[in-house]
């Protein structure tokens, strides 16, 4: 009896994870037909197949107090209200644009925690870029915080996309697969001549000494490793470059309207933040203690 259970058991395991293979398929196929970014589908393909394993049977039949126990046994874990909120919106597409269910996913999203972000002082960021010794590595940080990029829009740029006599640099397919226009540096002009010499316009301008382009985690090592040889006491990351570069836009006058055009954000409210690190008359007050 024992060993005729365990067959059930097993045969059962293997039907559910058919199934749910299946509708992760189905999933994956909506989300690409629809162009979503790689980076998004992967990251709903790993929040519903999370939630496919909690739900365990009937995957195809939505129930709301299920969903309600899964977010609250993420919380418990320590998950992320950011990732949480990525989970219920994948759950949401594959019940109403997958499973095609009339009901409505009556579930707000988790309130994000509020913080500032981290910001590097000007004289820091020389620091940190004087300390580089490698040409392609300084050009690198340089024009991440010059244009303002983030790291996986650093590495894929190609040398089609810099405009050195515009001084322009065009981002393509970026966060929300929209294209964008930043700055580029009068400085790094001469420097980013020399790195794309001799390449062709669709090779990468941060090529990778094995072909192909950096890693990100190649670029964010570089960051990394150039904020502990000058010792910079801050939780700084690659994306500090991008916040510098908002930031120090905004002390210098720059209207909000344009530095969100820069940025690429497609909400004022995201680039407001930065008004909150950038505001002169704040650092003019001084302590009352003497």
């Amino acid at each position: 009896m024992l060993i005729l259970n365990h067959i059930k058991t097993d045969c059962i395991l293997t039907y559910f994870k058919t199934i749910m293979r299946k509708q992760l398929e189905q999933t994956e196929r909506e989300l690409k037909i629809r162009n979503y970014s790689p980076k998004t589908v992967k990251s709903y393909l790993y929040g519903l197949q999370e939630y496919l394993v909690f739900k365990k049977d009937n995957l195809e039949i939505l129930n709301q107090e299920n969903i309600r126990n899964f977010l609250l046994q993420r919380e418990q874990k320590g998950t992320s209200p950011q990732s949480r909120n990525i989970f219920l919106s994948a759950i949401k597409f594959f019940y109403q644009e997958v499973i095609r269910t009339t009901s409505k996913i009556d579930i707000r999203s988790a309130k994000k925690s509020s913080s500032l972000p981290v910001v590097l002082s000007r004289n820091e960021i020389d620091s940190i870029l004087g300390s580089i010794q490698n040409s392609k590595h300084k050009l690198l940080l340089s024009l991440s915080y010059g244009a303002g990029l983030r790291v996986s829009e650093a590495v894929s740029l190609k040398v089609k996309d810099v405009d050195l006599l515009e001084l322009t640099v065009h981002i393509k397919q970026a966060k929300g697969q929209k294209d964008r226009i930043s700055v580029l540096p009068e400085k790094m002009v001469d420097g980013l001549k020399n790195l794309i010499a001799g390449k062709k316009i669709d090779d990468f301008v941060f090529a990778s000494e094995r072909g192909g382009k950096l890693t990100t985690r190649t670029a964010q090592k570089v960051f990394e490793k150039a904020v502990r040889k000058v010792e910079i006491n801050k939780d700084a990351t690659f994306h500090s470059l991008r916040h510098s570069f908002a930031t120090h836009l905004l002390e210098n006058g720059v209207d909000v309207r344009y530095v969100q055009e820069l940025l690429g954000h497609q909400n004022i409210r995201s680039t407001q933040i930065y008004t909150h690190v950038a505001n002169p008359k704040l650092k003019n007050i001084k302590s009352p203690l003497e």
